[in-house]
């Protein structure tokens, strides 16, 4: 699956086996270590690396 960010970038989303990875435009991998954490505005996935928007 493909996502747009707040700041107009694009993520690609992928699950295979219960793992769930994050891809960003310069193929930069992270993997969903703590996902559905709820916050009172939302919720949040905890992922390994950090991703940054293509320059």
């Amino acid at each position: 699956h493909k996502v747009k960010t707040v700041g107009g970038c694009e993520l690609s989303l992928k699950a295979d086996g219960g793992k769930v990875t994050v891809t960003d435009e310069n193929g930069n991998v992270a993997n969903v270590t703590i996902a559905d954490v709820e916050q009172s505005n939302g919720v949040i996935h905890v992922i390994d690396k950090v991703l940054l928007p293509k320059m």
